[in-house]
């Protein structure tokens, strides 16, 4: 009989951007992979025309992270890099690591030649009665991801 492994629970969400984590994070998104599809015509041996789907280009989807505003401008100075014009200098590998409650890790994605397309932050709604907090969110697109853990 095979073992039951139960899901996952992730808790929160660390960036380590080549051995040094920049960031924790509550939400992400993105951690994934998928092949253009093209659809090719041809004919089968009893000369019916069918369509063979065969994969195409292969891409990695961006990876949105979200967390509360901190006082630490590391994620800043690294999209600064980019507005400036310093792609290449931007351009870092890294790890998304995903830990549980009891902050050990429980999986990681490794990532390459990854940049910042977009940092923003938004925050709560003036309210006297608010409690909320300001949110930033960080999207960073990348040459390669794959699971290594």
């Amino acid at each position: 009989m095979a073992k039951r492994e139960d899901p996952l629970a992730g808790f929160h969400f660390a960036v380590d951007i080549q051995g040094v984590v920049t960031g924790y994070f509550t939400e992400c998104s993105g951690l994934g992979s998928e092949h253009e599809v093209i659809e090719q015509k041809e004919v089968d041996a009893n000369g019916r025309e069918v369509i063979v789907k065969i994969p195409g280009r292969l891409k990695w989807d961006n990876i949105t992270l979200k967390r509360g505003i901190t006082s630490s401008m590391d994620l800043w100075e690294w999209r600064k890099q980019v507005e400036d014009g310093n792609l290449e200098k931007a351009r870092k590998s890294g790890s998304i690591v995903m830990y549980d409650q009891h902050h050990k890790e429980v999986a990681r994605w490794a990532f390459e030649r990854a940049w910042p397309i977009s940092l923003r932050a938004t925050g709560p709604q003036p309210k006297s009665d608010s409690n909320q907090i300001g949110i930033e969110e960080l999207t960073i697109t990348h040459d390669y991801i794959k699971r290594v853990s």
